[in-house]
């Protein structure tokens, strides 16, 4: 049957999953003037949970003994994953374009790389460590506009700022989902799902409190439902789907075509334009990218004396 063919289909679920999530950008930046962006961060998480808890209640039951025992890495988790990423990504797109940040996201596997060798021993070779610099480089020419004065000067747009941090917190989550607890992936996604929208409440309800109201309407509601069906459940299911067919580090990769998707949306539904400093930081970050990737692949393939 189709349906089985494509839940079988490794490339088909991870370029949907990449897709949805260049959306959420795109979605993001639009809804900025109609949802602010911590409410847009607590409903996403917030609604998800609310399906999750229902649709996998017999996983999350089934776990709870294992949940209860690895409480701290599941809160540092949903720390990072869930309340950290998205509301840094929301609130960095109030101040500056889908395009820099969709193209600022092809360093998280960089900055991945970094954060394992830090924290998990995970040695790199001299090649993978150029990567990781051409990369970084890349990011600051996408930051400075290309002017690399302006980082001299710590002259960074603010909204570039949030997403590098908001790069850093995906980076660092990624690395530390080695240590996650052997649970349902749909389990993982209720816990630390519930765990980020009780993180936000404090956050959203100040934001309430000083007059950031979400504007009602057709708009505001599209938006959010968005983020909580395609990028938040269904690219994370298919992304877990993806993982299970072809493995966690090929399905990664596919994280570099955000980039050409969010960019064509952005030109499309945002009338945001292309610059050369964006051509010329992408083509960094893609250097970068090859030159890791191959010398994991070397790496790999090198029988062990």
């Amino acid at each position: 049957m189709p349906a089985t063919r494509l839940w079988n289909s490794a490339y088909f679920l991870l370029i949907t999953t990449v897709l949805f999530w260049s959306g959420n950008f795109i979605v993001g930046r639009a809804a900025g003037g109609s949802v602010p962006p911590i409410a847009l961060a607590f409903w996403r998480w917030a609604g998800g949970t609310l399906i999750l808890l229902v649709l996998a209640r017999r996983h999350w039951r089934a776990d709870l003994p294992v949940i209860r025992r690895h409480l701290p890495i599941l809160l540092l988790l949903s720390l990072l994953g869930i309340a950290g990423f998205n509301t840094l990504v929301y609130i960095g797109l109030r101040e500056t374009s889908a395009v820099n940040a969709l193209l600022m996201q092809s360093a998280i596997p960089m900055v991945t790389l970094l954060f394992s060798f830090m924290l998990l021993g995970q040695r790199a070779s001299l090649a993978q460590i150029a990567g990781v610099a051409i990369s970084l480089a890349g990011i600051a020419a996408i930051a400075t506009r290309g002017r690399p004065q302006d980082l001299l000067a710590f002259a960074l747009n603010p909204g570039d700022a949030w997403i590098v941090a908001a790069v850093a917190v995906w980076g660092l989550y990624t690395t530390l989902l080695a240590r996650r607890p052997a649970i349902h992936p749909l389990s993982l996604l209720t816990v630390t799902f519930l765990m980020g929208t009780l993180m936000l409440l404090p956050l959203y309800l100040y934001e309430h409190a000083q007059g950031a109201r979400i504007e009602a309407g057709l708009p505001s509601a599209l938006a959010i439902a968005y983020v909580i069906l395609l990028p938040g459940i269904v690219a994370n299911f298919f992304y877990n789907r993806g993982v299970e067919l072809i493995g966690a580090g090929p399905a990664s990769l596919f994280i570099h075509l955000m980039p050409v998707f969010g960019t064509l949306l952005a030109v499309a539904f945002l009338g945001e334009r292309v610059h050369l400093f964006h051509l010329a930081g992408i083509g960094l970050i893609a250097t970068g990218i090859v030159l890791a990737t191959v010398a994991r692949r070397r790496a790999a393939a090198r029988p062990v004396s």
